[in-house]
């Protein structure tokens, strides 16, 4: 199994954003698919925490997939499905055959900033799809907003990441509120988290 600091810092807090935003449907059985599920500590702990959801996580590498499953056998967790191939950056019909307007979550946690600005679109395009009416789109992670970085860790952040991969940088808030209204979504809320980071709620229309 593969072990994240950074996940083991965070999930609590994020958990406890996700109960927040689900809390007036908890009397019924959601189904949430996370994107680029990584080592699979955050959907396993959201799991143990969260009972009305049924889990899908997913992720593009190999070792990230056999990480989640190692986890999910370790702990026995009941509403965690097997891990799936999943690039988000692909047409939504080819993620795994999801069916449209069948799911009430999509999570992506610190996905986008490690990401080209095609798997941001991909992202979008592929929630507004496959999310209910009502359905939330999380995405958690450091931003710019209007172009602008406010916090000297996360301009050195954006720097490094630029070069590990050109295509790569922390994403604009405000290009993402546009990405989700061109795809029958709007921003609901920016929560403030720990290190400056944000969780951004989407709610598809």
């Amino acid at each position: 199994m593969q072990v994240s600091p950074l996940a083991e810092r965070n999930w609590a807090d994020l958990c406890s954003v996700l109960e927040g935003v689900l809390e007036d449907q908890s009397h019924r059985e959601l189904f949430a698919l996370e994107l680029g599920s990584g080592t699979g500590q955050h959907i396993i702990r959201f799991a143990q925490k969260i009972s009305f959801i049924t889990w899908q996580p997913s992720d593009i590498k190999q070792e990230c997939r056999d990480s989640i499953k190692a986890y999910i056998a370790a702990t026995k967790v009941k509403t965690v499905l097997q891990p799936v191939h999943l690039d988000a950056s692909e047409p939504w019909e080819t993620w795994t055959a999801l069916p449209r307007n069948s799911w009430d979550v999509v999570i992506a946690i610190n996905l986008l900033q490690y990401s080209s600005f095609q798997t941001a679109e991909g992202v979008f395009r592929g929630a507004g799809q496959i999310l209910q009416q009502n359905g939330i789109l999380l995405i958690y992670g450091a931003f710019a907003i209007n172009g602008i970085i406010t916090s000297s860790c996360h301009e050195d952040l954006d720097a490094e990441l630029r070069r590990m991969n050109p295509e790569w940088g922390l994403p604009d808030i405000d290009v993402l509120r546009q990405l989700a209204y061109g795809n029958r979504m709007r921003m609901e809320r920016m929560i403030e988290m720990e290190e400056y980071n944000k969780c951004l709620i989407f709610r598809k229309l």
